[in-house]
């Protein structure tokens, strides 16, 4: 069992199984109309915090060399970032919008406020915000009980530039100390469909 960082607000306790630097590899399928895409990646995230009550999100992945390719260097593939979070209200306690701080003592800094959290499966819901370089942003919503979150989104945005992308789910789950994962996506005119999984093991 992992100890609980030193400084853990108490509000993350319930996604701290997810703290460190996980890397591992994953398979990429999408159809597209008639055409199938599939290969293997190699994949790294890493969740950490600042003291404040979410936790800081970045992702990397990379493309593995093809079956019988000559070169065997990696190709960068995508990265994402962002934060995720148990959903409540923000209190006049919480710092912002924008730079203004708290006007109080931080809410929720105690195991018994979290509790309080809880909803009917269980489990806490949980808003999670992530951005993509290509132009999109989206605002996942889910819940997380356990060592297992189920993720959907709530909201896609995508500045003029960026590809059809429309919505997604996510699911992700702690497995003989491995984290195990897997996207669904609908893009190109596509409905919601099987996208990428993987499987990552602790790195730091």
């Amino acid at each position: 069992m992992r100890e609980l960082p030193v400084g853990l607000p108490s509000e993350l306790v319930p996604l701290s199984w997810l703290l460190g630097v996980w890397e591992g590899s994953g398979v990429l399928e999408y159809q597209i109309g008639d055409q199938s895409v599939s290969r293997t990646f190699g994949h790294r995230i890493s969740f950490s915090h600042d003291g404040l009550p979410y936790l800081n999100y970045n992702s990397y992945t990379w493309l593995e060399p093809e079956p019988g390719a000559e070169s065997t260097e990696k190709t960068p593939l995508a990265t994402e970032t962002g934060y995720w979070r148990l959903s409540r209200p923000q209190l006049a306690a919480d710092p912002g919008p924008g730079l203004l701080p708290g006007l109080d003592d931080r809410p929720y800094s105690t195991t018994n406020a979290v509790e309080s959290l809880r909803n009917a499966a269980g489990g806490f819901d949980i808003e999670v915000v992530l951005v993509h370089p290509g132009g999109v942003a989206e605002l996942y919503l889910g819940q997380v009980k356990g060592p297992r979150i189920d993720l959907a989104t709530d909201a896609v945005v995508r500045t003029a530039g960026a590809k059809a992308y429309s919505a997604a789910t996510r699911m992700y789950g702690l497995v003989d100390n491995h984290l195990l994962w897997a996207w669904d996506i609908a893009a190109l005119g596509q409905k919601l469909r099987t996208h990428a999984s993987g499987r990552l093991g602790r790195a730091e």
